[in-house]
C-alpha cells in the first residue's frame, strides 16, 4: 500500500508479504488458496481488494492472461515489459528501448502527449 494510504491490516500484510514469495505472475485465487493452504486466515475478497489497491499504488504489475483473468506480481521499479509462457507462467521483466522509442513517435505523430503503455509478449519457454 502507498505511503499515503492507511496502516494495512494484518491480512492485506500477508497477502504483500506471500505475493512478494511468488516470482511469476498469479492470480486472486490461486494466491488465496495457497494462502488458505498455508494455514492463513484471508479472506478471497481480501485478496482482491488488495491486489487491486497494490495495482492502484504501482506495487505490483497486473497482466491480462490469454483468458482474460488479471494476474499479479510484485514488480521491480522502472519501467519494463513482461515475456510470458503460455504454458507454466514463467516471466522474464525486459526492456524494450525500441518499443519506448516507436510509442513515443506514433503517438507525436497523431499529436498525441502524457502517453503511458505496457506490452505483455506470450509465447512458450524453454521448459515447455
Amino acid at each position: 500500500m502507498s505511503p499515503s494510504t492507511r496502516r494495512p491490516t494484518r491480512q492485506q500484510a500477508a497477502v504483500t508479504a506471500r505475493l512478494g514469495e511468488i516470482e511469476d505472475f498469479t492470480s486472486a485465487q490461486d494466491l488465496h488458496a495457497r494462502m488458505r493452504g498455508a494455514g492463513e486466515s484471508v479472506g478471497l475478497a481480501t485478496v482482491y481488494r488488495t491486489l487491486t489497491a497494490l495495482a492502484a499504488a504501482g506495487e505490483v504489475d497486473v497482466l491480462r492472461t490469454d483468458d482474460g483473468e488479471a494476474a499479479y506480481r510484485m514488480c521491480s521499479t522502472g519501467h519494463h515489459h513482461h515475456l510470458v509462457c503460455r504454458d507454466c507462467g514463467r516471466t522474464v521483466e525486459v526492456e524494450g528501448p525500441t518499443v519506448e522509442q516507436w510509442t513515443e513517435r506514433v503517438a507525436a505523430e497523431h499529436g498525441f502527449r502524457d502517453v503511458a503503455h505496457t506490452l505483455e509478449i506470450f509465447g512458450t519457454c524453454s521448459d515447455h
